[in-house]
């Protein structure tokens, strides 16, 4: 996977990413969201895609939107104008480059992003550094099987999948190996999310100092 490969893929699912995504990936958005609003403050939502989980923000939520795919984003400000100008802003950026200074956020929401960049762990590192001490990442992740029948399936779509902008086959061990090197986090909560269990609601916390 690369960068601009994700970026043209999406491109191409933003016509009716709502319609094929909307439904499946619904409960995720909004317990994402739910966990976000507990904390509140500014939040950044990494690969905020046509903006669908927008509107599950309280309005004294300060959200910053961003996805590298310029055609999702057209309709994301669309939904940003229509929930109240200035209050949510909606820009062109990349996972794993964030713009944006250290400490600067209290909440990275990253909802089905994680299995979808070229580099998992380099955006993990990012998110890390932008959110403030006491802050939280939350991720909606794809998690494999491993082995069996489902991951062996798993392994043989990924041909075809990384071509339409994501992985099928994307271990939880990925997140053990990168939070085991990264003292900053502490993993707060990972459940599996309905309506099989294919993929989970993640949760890691920054310390401080």
């Amino acid at each position: 996977m690369h960068t601009a490969g994700v970026a043209a893929a999406y491109d191409r699912w933003a016509p009716i990413y709502d319609l094929v995504f909307g439904g499946v990936f619904a409960t995720g958005r909004r317990e994402a969201v739910a966990a976000a609003e507990r904390i509140g403050g500014r939040v950044l939502e990494v690969g905020v895609g046509t903006g669908i989980s927008l509107p599950h923000y309280g309005p004294n939520t300060r959200v910053v939107g961003i996805d590298i795919s310029e055609a999702m984003l057209g309709k994301a400000r669309e939904r940003a104008q229509q929930l109240g100008p200035g209050r949510i802003e909606i820009e062109v950026g990349d996972a794993e480059n964030l713009r944006f200074g250290d400490n600067e956020f209290d909440v990275v929401v990253a909802q089905y992003v994680i299995s979808a960049v070229p580099n998992p762990e380099r955006a993990l590192d990012e998110f890390v550094r932008v959110v403030r001490p006491g802050g939280e990442i939350i991720i909606t992740t794809r998690e494999g099987a491993g082995d069996g029948l489902r991951g062996n399936i798993e392994k043989l779509l990924m041909p075809l999948t990384t071509r339409l902008g994501f992985r099928t086959d994307f271990p939880w061990e990925l997140y053990e190996a990168w939070a085991a090197k990264t003292p900053q986090v502490r993993l707060v909560e990972h459940r599996p999310l309905p309506p099989l269990g294919h993929f989970s609601l993640v949760r890691y916390q920054k310390l401080a100092g």
